[in-house]
């Protein structure tokens, strides 16, 4: 697929959001300003001030959560929404505006351009990050990015970004399966695992201007300890039959059916018709 031909594509940028009330209608304003051709899904994890009238004030869709799911199952909503309304592009951007939505073109151009990958990850590290990162996250994303480079067969930079943006396959592999507790690591073994391909593209960072990250000094090591744990346990755990092979094997049945529900409580969303 040729750059000109994404015109032609419908676009989501999936902005997930907890408590972010005075960022997150900067965020959706910045991805219209600089990626129109995206339209805005702002999930609202169960927040308790103002996010979801901030966002709806800058003309974003909003899908509230009733409660607080965690990061993994907000963007597992995004996904879930645009499998549903037919969506060929997601893009994932944090509410807390440490994305720079102008990186969204870019991004859009390398997933169409360079070895057809289906996921594309803005990396901190293949260039200068935009901002200084604290030492204790530098020390993380290196162990597992040693890990995962191994694991999967190719350098990774930077596993914990969740600046992304994937084509239709990872679409419906996501609103499948995704990982609930630390999403953007296992992300990158659940592709490995269903076969899909994966580039990073250098990208500048914001500092937080506003709130306070779910990750401080004091809990850095528990995280990565965590994190670690997770990798471990992803590397062994089942995962539904990746839709490609839906449509060969149907001998076993027993994973492709375990489609998990919704994070919001409703009805799984079905796999697409074979054919």
């Amino acid at each position: 697929m040729g750059p000109h031909d994404s015109d032609q594509l419908r676009k989501l940028a999936i902005v997930p959001a907890y408590n972010e009330a005075e960022s997150v209608g900067l965020v959706v304003r910045d991805i219209q300003r600089h990626a129109p051709g995206f339209d805005v899904l702002v999930v609202d994890d169960g927040s308790t001030d103002a996010t979801a009238a901030a966002a709806r004030a800058r003309g974003a869709t909003v899908i509230r959560h009733p409660f607080n799911l965690g990061i993994g199952g907000a963007v597992q909503s995004g996904y879930k929404y645009a499998l549903a309304h037919d969506y060929d592009i997601a893009a994932q951007v944090d509410g807390d505006g440490q994305h720079r939505p102008s990186d969204l073109e870019p991004m859009l151009h390398e997933l169409h351009t360079v070895g057809d990958p289906d996921m594309v990850c803005g990396s901190r590290f293949r260039g200068d990050p935009g901002y200084k990162v604290p030492l204790s996250r530098r020390i993380g994303n290196r162990i597992f990015s040693m890990m995962l480079t191994r694991i999967v067969r190719q350098k990774i930079t930077d596993p914990t970004s969740g600046f992304r943006m994937t084509n239709r396959r990872g679409i419906e592999l996501f609103a499948r399966d995704y990982p609930h507790d630390y999403p953007e690591v296992e992300a990158i073994l659940m592709l490995h695992a269903h076969r899909l391909r994966i580039h990073e593209v250098p990208v500048r960072m914001n500092a937080r201007g506003y709130g306070s990250s779910s990750i401080g000094y004091r809990s850095s090591a528990y995280y990565m300890v965590k994190v670690l744990l997770a990798i471990l346990v992803g590397l062994s755990r089942r995962r539904p039959v990746p839709i490609d092979d839906l449509s060969g094997d149907k001998s076993d049945t027993s994973e492709a059916d375990a489609v998990p529900a919704s994070p919001s409580g409703d009805e799984p969303t079905k796999r697409p018709a074979e054919g």
